[in-house]
């Protein structure tokens, strides 16, 4: 949002830009702000090798390595008949084709006909999950929301809820179809005309906890 510091974020290779009221919720979202390495200590590694070096050296010390001695002469050795050759192992068993795993179940929800149904059990959702309090923080300094709740033309199972202020905005996508999914954040910015116009038409409402609800 303007007048707020922005830091730089990695999503899996994809460039993010967080809010300082967000990046808690970016760390548990196990983004990767830009610019820091994670710390390798390596003392136990050095301590490990020297423990080894010198294991080896008290070995040599303790264990000295016996002289080579050869092989007494037995002229009796030299009259055996050569022995016969061993017969041929039998044929192994072919080995067992491991059986196919059974594919893991999925738990896959039926997608409603109607856009309202779609929408109510997008915003059910929605408020079942951590967003609600994001939303909320952001409403404390910026007042209540405009709320945008379609389903994505393109994708019938896919619903889009759009949160914004005049400061700022954020999409949430919710899969119908994949039970397990939840909602997750899908893009943000900080100006509305980034937004389609339907975006930016309110269909829904928020309050001061961040829950949502039809209108």
């Amino acid at each position: 949002m303007r007048g707020e510091r922005a830091h730089p974020y990695l999503d899996r290779g994809a460039h993010r830009t967080v809010c300082e009221l967000c990046t808690a919720r970016a760390e548990q979202e196990g983004w990767l702000r830009e610019g820091t390495v994670p710390d390798f200590d390596g003392a136990d590694t050095q301590r490990d090798r020297r423990r080894s070096l010198f294991g080896r050296l008290r070995r040599r010390r303790d264990y000295p390595a016996a002289a080579p001695t050869e092989p007494e002469f037995d002229p009796l050795a030299v009259a055996e008949p050569i022995p016969a050759p061993a017969p041929a192992p039998a044929a192994a068993p072919p080995p067992e084709r491991p059986r196919p795993r059974s594919r893991e179940t999925r738990h896959v929800r039926a997608i409603p006909t109607s856009a309202e149904h779609r929408i109510a059990f997008a915003i059910e959702a929605f408020n079942a999950s951590e967003h609600p309090r994001t939303v909320a923080g952001v409403g404390r300094s910026l007042g209540l929301p405009s709320v945008s709740v379609r389903p994505v033309p393109r994708h019938p199972s896919v619903v889009h809820l759009v949160i914004s202020w005049e400061l700022c905005w954020y999409r949430y996508e919710f899969d119908l179809a994949d039970e397990d999914g939840g909602v997750r954040l899908e893009a943000q910015g900080q100006e509305l005309s980034e937004l389609t116009p339907l975006e930016q038409e309110a269909n829904a409402a928020c309050d001061e906890h961040g829950r949502l609800s039809t209108v």
